[in-house]
């Protein structure tokens, strides 16, 4: 049996404010609300069981910074919460989860210091999630800000052993900007590791989902496990009904 596409809708945190930046820029923020945890309920209640959520703040601070905004979510969405954002050491990873955030994402101490994230994801299976954040094909850290020399399916092949729950793709070029996930890359990884991929960046409409099906099909190892999506829901240009009814139905 196929085990269902998820679709993650995302909150993006700045300031306490539910934000979408375009290419990872903080200065080309839009915000659509001052109540992330209203805005939880109103995902839930479109029938959504998993979310993605974003300290952006943290994520160029190295540090939780929208740590209230989060607890608030939490306390509000009865699915399965990840975080990312500033997430640099152990003690972080065990204060988020015991929160109960259900995956943390890594993604700039995935490349600086990927002992911690491999010492991580072996004692906590199932938890760890790796950013892969790219820019032409290069690996994007500190909240998108510097890219390194590092390629995308080197750092993949880092964590193929260790229990690392999946890896977070985003297209940085695409992020925010509503020009279609960046699916043949996205393929391409899932291909190349046997880790799943969450596919993440340019999300536009209902179509990127199905592009998504159709490109998941076929992958042996891993695969494609998920999607986030942001701007295109909270410009209506996707219904978030629809998209978990397409994911569910395969």
């Amino acid at each position: 049996m196929t085990v269902p596409l998820i679709v993650f809708p995302a909150i993006d945190l700045k300031g306490g404010q539910v934000v979408r930046l375009a290419e990872g820029d903080m200065d080309r923020a839009t915000i659509y609300g001052d109540d992330p945890a209203a805005q939880a309920r109103r995902f839930a209640e479109a029938g959504a069981t998993h979310l993605h959520v974003v300290d952006l703040d943290g994520a160029f601070a190295g540090r939780a910074v929208n740590a209230g905004a989060v607890e608030a979510i939490l306390k509000a969405f009865p699915g399965k919460v990840q975080v990312g954002g500033g997430i640099r050491d152990r003690a972080a990873v065990d204060r988020w989860l015991g929160l109960g955030v259900d995956r943390v994402v890594i993604g700039t101490a995935a490349l600086d210091h990927p002992d911690f994230v491999r010492a991580a994801a072996t004692e906590l299976p199932g938890r760890i999630v790796v950013a892969v954040d790219a820019r032409g094909g290069f690996v994007a850290t500190q909240g998108w800000a510097d890219v390194s020399e590092v390629l995308v399916t080197d750092l993949a092949h880092r964590f193929a052993d260790v229990g690392v729950a999946a890896l977070l793709f985003t297209d940085v070029g695409r992020d925010g900007l509503l020009k279609g996930c960046n699916v043949e890359a996205t393929q391409a990884l899932a291909h190349a590791t046997p880790i799943p991929v969450i596919a993440s960046g340019g999300v536009a409409g209902i179509e990127d989902i199905e592009a998504l099906l159709v490109a998941r099909a076929g992958i042996a190892e891993g695969g494609i496990e998920g999607v986030i999506t942001g701007r295109a829901l909270y410009d209506g240009r996707l219904d978030l009904a629809d998209a978990l009814r397409m994911a569910a139905a395969g």
